[in-house]
């Protein structure tokens, strides 16, 4: 989604009083921002004869604390801070722009050519998923690198890695010039503390300005299945034209025999070529035309097929051989004049009618790869995956890569089922309900890397209602939050897993922001698991919460908010944060929110940080290993005598010492900016 700060946020006005260790290494992010982090693991050394047993984790965590929530996908995550290596661990670090921190757990191996990372399999696999990052050409664009692919010591392939859809640089929407000046030298900084067009003499901003969107990854079918035991080693070959490799987790998968339509509108027919040397969106576009005649399926058999362009869906179904085997790719094509959408690319993607045509209904995708190339944010593009609107429509089995956003939909539309999908190295948000999209699901979806919001419901103008975001998996949004809600009625937060949001988010997003239309009705976050969360806002200086509630365009008052059995799990700064914005804090306040049976597993600072007015319930919220005071209540900052402005209501049960009862109900405890501890790992409750 769209950001844009032109001034101080929450609290921002009041004197700065203690300085935690994540905000002071904020003031230090030139060169070591670059990309070296915080080194603290030693070279492994000599492998030894017996490789070591396989670690698998989610989210970077023993599955046993992840359980039942999040997506269940096919393949195991191994990362690599746990696999056998001769190069340098990275990390732990989450200060934002360092490789570290965009990396799963906060931990990676960085690799000099000649060094290896080897891995043992935990079960038998014919494929594996490399994320990594090499460095940017000294003048942006990207370069290309080998890593060699051996397997129980027998070189199987070599992957050509890639920065060209990595490393953005610079203040929003980014850019691909590591020596650009500043895009908005009149929007205020947290680098100077200052506005950099109107202050004098003017401040020294280091160059590159804020790298980020470190990471890509690459897919490979090693060509058989390996048994449970075996090795895969991944090497930087000598003379590599990286002068480092950071390798951050594999993924082990044992992918079966491409899907076969028999009786089905076979694209081939139609003249598509499956090697992607010519373009294969006419035929595609007539398979299609065919189908609906003769009430086909259309089906694409395994191979690359080019498609620069969109395709336009509606009333027909689009069966791959399954996303390891049909891979629709395409380029960004620079159109001669910008669209009535204020586009100026197109690029491969399939789109229902736009809305304001009455859309497209009927429509059901499965089983291939979109494979993009947006390498630059551009907020008017429509360069996406999937787009448009289409109504009682299914999207499953798909995997989407380097579009703008892998999902954007812009309504009013309703009914469409979207599970089972895995959506990687996103310059935007993954999925995006945009506009009036009613009684929809997004379930069983893996999501890595996106640019911003990881799935988002964004009420603009007309209000979404009744859908739902439920067993779903989000990882390392570099910008913004994992799931977000930007207004609506009666919709559905559950289940999910949610780790390793960068930078100016949460894992959790509540938001009466971007013009959005009130929430209504009830909003239910249940049993969803947030890990290593509440990222420092650069543009307030504070830290924020692994679930943020923000009342900025209006008050967050007329619904009934229930958070129930969600886990907060070793959250950087708080476990809740409620705030609203300095500019609005006497406007706006944030009432009807209601937490019960939540377990908090560690916190930097607080289990709850009010910055806002207004009030909450709190029933059965057990808490441990908390590093600042349970409750740091600013209220919205007047401090009048009779207490904060926040009040609290304690419906008993709440263990751990949090809430004690000198807090109740509205006792001011405010700490602007408390020191951090961070807190031991999580662990079985």
């Amino acid at each position: 989604m769209s950001r844009k700060t032109t001034g101080v946020g929450a609290g921002a006005r009041r004197p700065r009083r203690r300085k935690g260790v994540y905000a002071a290494a904020v003031a230090s992010m030139t060169a070591a921002a670059v990309g070296f982090g915080v080194l603290t693991g030693t070279p492994a050394g000599a492998r030894s004869a017996a490789p070591p047993a396989p670690v698998v984790t989610r989210a970077a965590l023993d599955p046993a604390l992840v359980a039942g929530r999040g997506a269940k996908v096919a393949f195991a995550e191994q990362e690599a801070e746990n696999a056998a290596t001769d190069g340098t661990v990275i990390g732990p670090d989450r200060t934002a722009y360092t490789l570290p921190a965009e990396a799963s757990g906060r931990k990676a191996v960085k690799l000099t050519p000649g060094e290896h990372v080897e891995f043992t399999l935990p079960a038998a696999a014919n494929a594996i998923t490399v994320r990594y990052s090499i460095p940017d050409a000294p003048g942006g664009g990207g370069i290309t690198a080998p890593l060699d692919v051996a397997v129980n010591g027998k070189k199987r392939s070599t992957m050509t890695l890639t920065s060209q859809y990595s490393w953005l640089y610079n203040q929003y929407p980014f850019s691909d010039d590591p020596g650009a000046g500043l895009l908005h030298p009149d929007w205020w900084i947290t680098e100077c503390s200052c506005v950099p067009a109107a202050t004098t003499p003017a401040p020294v901003i280091a160059k590159p300005f804020r790298p980020s969107h470190f990471y890509d990854e690459q897919r490979l079918l090693l060509g058989r299945t390996y048994r449970a035991g075996d090795t895969v080693r991944l090497t930087v070959p000598a003379g590599s034209r990286a002068a480092w490799t950071v390798v951050d987790l594999l993924d082990s998968e044992l992918v079966g025999r491409p899907h076969v339509e028999l009786l089905a509108a076979n694209v081939l027919a139609f003249g598509a070529d499956p090697t992607g040397r010519r373009d294969a969106a006419g035929a595609i576009e007539k398979a299609i035309a065919f189908a609906r005649r003769t009430h086909l399926d259309v089906y694409i058999p395994p191979g690359t097929y080019r498609v620069d362009r969109h395709i336009v869906v509606d009333d027909v179904t689009i069966t791959g051989a399954g996303n390891w085997y049909t891979r629709i790719r395409g380029r960004e094509v620079a159109l001669d004049k910008p669209a009535p959408d204020g586009s100026v690319h197109t690029g491969v993607g399939f789109y229902g009618k736009d809305a304001a045509d009455g859309g497209s209904r009927d429509v059901h995708l499965s089983g291939f790869a979109i494979e993009g190339d947006v390498r630059s944010r551009i907020d008017t593009d429509q360069v996406n995956g999937i787009g448009g609107a289409m109504s009682d429509a299914t999207i499953e089995g798909l995997h989407i890569s380097h579009t703008k956003v892998g999902m954007w939909f812009d309504g009013p539309m309703k009914n469409v089922r979207i599970s089972d999908n895995v959506i990687v190295d996103q310059i935007a948000d993954a999925i995006n309900f945009h506009t009036g999209v009613t009684d929809s699901r997004v379930t069983n979806t893996f999501v890595r890397n996106s640019g911003d919001d990881g799935l988002a419901m964004w009420s603009e103008k007309t209000a979404n209602a009744r859908n739902t975001f439920d067993h779903n998996t989000v990882q390392t949004p570099v910008l913004a939050n994992g799931i977000a809600i930007y207004g609506g009625t009666d919709n559905t937060v559950s289940d999910n897993l949610v780790a390793d949001p960068v930078r100016e988010g949460s894992a959790l997003h509540i938001g009466s922001r971007f013009g959005a239309e009130p929430f209504t009705g009830k909003l239910n976050l249940t049993n969803n698991t947030t890990v290593r969360a509440g990222t420092y806002e650069l543009n307030w200086n504070i830290g924020l919460g692994a679930l943020w509630i923000f009342a900025l365009d209006k008050s967050i008052d007329a619904a009934d908010i229930r958070v129930t059995g969600d886990r907060y799990l070793d959250s950087t700064y708080n476990a809740i944060m409620l705030v609203s914005d300095w500019a609005v804090k006497d406007q706006y306040d944030i009432e009807g929110v209601h937490f019960k049976d939540i377990r908090v597993d560690g916190t930097g600072t607080s289990v709850l940080s009010a910055r806002a007015a207004g009030g909450a319930s709190f029933e059965n919220v057990d808490a441990r290993n908390v590093g600042a005071v349970g409750v740091n209540n600013c209220g919205s900052f007047n401090f009048p005598a009779t207490g904060s402005e926040l009040s609290l209501t304690d419906l008993g049960g709440n263990d751990g010492d949090w809430l004690a009862p000198w807090l109740l109900p509205n006792t001011i405890t405010c700490d602007d900016r408390p020191p951090v501890v961070p807190p031991p790992a999580p662990g079985a409750w």
